[in-house]
C-alpha cells in the first residue's frame, strides 16, 4: 500500500488512509523555498497519517510554511488547529466565508453531527479552533507567492459557499477540493458529491467553468488523486450534475417522503456504479459518495430557489 505518491514540480500527494481505506483522503504537500505548502491537511483523526506521510519524505511539521484550504469541511480542514499547536508559525489561507468557522469550528462540528450522528468524533476526530492571527483570507482572484512558488486562487462555490480552488503555475495542477467531484484514480467515474446545506447548483456549473479557462494540465482531487484529462473530467461531472439535479427534481412532488425518495435514488445509483466500476472500489462510492446524502442536498437546493421565485413573485402586503 503506497502512502506517497509524487507528481508534478515538486509535488507529492499523501494517502491519509481514513478509517484504513486507501484512496478516499488525498493531502498534497508542494515545496517551496519558504517550506512546505499543504493542501487540504484532512480531519484529526487522520493526523498520525499525515505526519506519518511527511516523515516519509524527510519532514516534519516544522517544516511546513503554508496550509492552504479549499474549504472548511472538517475531511479537508480539521486537523489544522491542532497542527496549529505544534508549529504556530503556520499560515492558513482560506476563503473569508470559511475563517469565521476555522477561529469557532463549533458549527461545522454542529453540522456534522446533523449528519453522522454518535460517528463524528470517530470519523474527524477533536476539532480545535485556528489563532485568528494565523488566518489569511483570500476571496478569489488572488495570486499567492508562497517561496517563489506562484498560485492563483479561484472562487469555486457550488459545493460549498466557502470553497475555492488553486491553480500552481509551476506544475500546472489545479487543486479543486470537491468541486470537481469525486473520482478515485485510475478510473474515469466521477460523481457530485452534494450533501446539505448549501449545494448551490447553478454555482456549481459556473464554476466548472472557471476551472476550464484556467486550462490546467491536470486536476487533483481531495477525494482522489491526480487525473490528467483535466477538461474531459469537468465535462464528465457537468453531465452527471445535469443527470443528478433533474432527477431528483423529477420526484419531488410525487407521493412518497424524503428518506423513501433519497433511499431509491441511491439505490439506483450504486446500480449504475455497479456497471461501471470494479467490486473492490464500489464500497467507496458507496459509502463515501453516498449518492443518498447528495439527494437531499440538491433537493434543499431545488426549494430554496422556488421558495426565492414564490417571494419575488408575491406582492407586498397593503399598509
Amino acid at each position: 500500500m503506497r502512502r506517497v505518491t509524487e507528481f508534478g514540480s515538486r509535488s507529492c500527494y499523501i494517502d491519509l488512509l481514513f478509517q484504513g481505506v486507501p484512496a478516499l483522503i488525498a493531502t498534497a504537500v508542494l515545496e517551496s523555498s519558504a517550506g512546505l505548502i499543504v493542501i487540504d491537511p484532512g480531519p484529526a483523526s487522520t493526523q498520525d497519517a499525515l505526519l506519518t506521510g511527511l516523515a516519509e519524505k524527510g519532514y516534519t511539521w516544522a517544516d511546513v510554511h503554508s496550509v492552504l484550504l479549499t474549504h472548511v469541511h472538517l475531511d479537508h480542514a480539521g486537523v489544522t488547529g491542532t497542527l496549529l499547536e505544534q508549529n504556530p508559525h503556520v499560515n492558513v489561507v482560506v476563503h473569508r466565508f470559511g475563517g469565521m468557522h476555522l477561529r469557532n469550528p463549533r458549527r461545522l462540528v454542529q453540522g456534522s453531527t446533523k449528519l453522522h450522528g454518535d460517528a463524528t468524533q470517530a470519523l474527524w476526530g477533536h476539532v480545535l479552533p485556528v489563532p485568528y492571527d494565523r488566518i489569511q483570507i483570500v476571496n478569489g482572484g488572488e495570486t499567492l507567492n508562497i517561496g517563489g512558488r506562484l498560485i492563483d486562487v479561484a472562487y469555486t462555490p457550488g459545493h460549498a459557499l466557502h470553497h475555492v480552488s488553486y491553480l500552481d503555475r509551476e506544475s500546472g495542477t489545479a487543486f479543486v477540493g470537491d468541486t470537481a467531484g469525486m473520482c478515485i484514480e485510475g478510473t474515469e467515474v466521477v460523481i457530485p458529491m452534494a450533501p446539505p446545506p448549501d449545494i448551490d447548483l447553478e454555482a456549481w456549473h459556473q464554476s466548472l467553468g472557471t476551472l476550464r479557462r484556467w486550462h490546467p494540465s491536470q486536476l487533483f482531487l481531495t477525494h482522489f488523486g491526480v487525473h490528467p484529462q483535466a477538461r474531459l473530467h469537468l465535462d464528465r461531472l457537468q453531465q452527471t450534475l445535469y443527470a443528478w439535479g433533474d432527477g431528483v427534481a423529477n420526484v419531488l412532488g410525487d407521493g412518497r417522503n424524503d428518506d423513501e425518495r433519497a433511499a431509491a435514488f441511491h439505490a439506483a445509483k450504486i446500480q449504475e456504479l455497479k456497471h461501471r466500476l470494479p467490486p473492490s472500489l464500489l464500497p467507496a462510492y458507496d459509502q463515501w459518495g453516498q449518492p443518498e446524502l447528495s439527494w437531499f442536498g440538491i433537493a434543499r437546493y431545488w426549494r430554496r430557489r422556488k421558495e426565492k421565485a414564490t417571494d419575488v413573485n408575491t406582492p407586498p402586503p397593503h399598509s
